[in-house]
């Protein structure tokens, strides 16, 4: 995560922390306990405004973030028995692991911040 969502994130617990101390005086959650609810519950997630989704790329997506260079040199390697897409998954998984294989996308306060895990 990076530090303009983890800000994104503290801004919310804040708010979260601050009306739940009105209303509830100190049963609030702790501020992991908060966001694992606002990925889980979408009714919870509403109620406070915070959106977290977090979901694995797909090969495609994966492979349009290589540079123009990595994609001139993509070899699929070839493997006898191996299927044409599980080859793909293959290469990537094994010369391009710095290419990221997660999208998390974080709105709040009609701001949303994408990054790659």
């Amino acid at each position: 995560m990076n530090k303009e969502q983890q800000e994104l994130l503290d801004e919310a617990y804040k708010n979260y922390r601050d009306k739940n101390h009105i209303l509830y005086k100190d049963t609030a959650w702790t501020q992991e306990e908060f966001i694992n609810k606002c990925k889980t519950d979408p009714e919870f997630s509403e109620r406070w405004g915070l959106k977290i989704e977090e979901r694995e790329l797909n090969d495609e997506e994966r492979y349009n973030l290589l540079s123009d260079t990595e994609k001139r040199n993509f070899i699929i390697a070839l493997i006898p028995g191996v299927k044409y897409g599980e080859e793909v998954k293959y290469t990537l998984d094994t010369f391009y692991k710095h290419i990221p294989t997660k999208l998390i996308t974080i709105t709040y306060n009609n701001k949303t911040i994408e990054s790659y895990e």
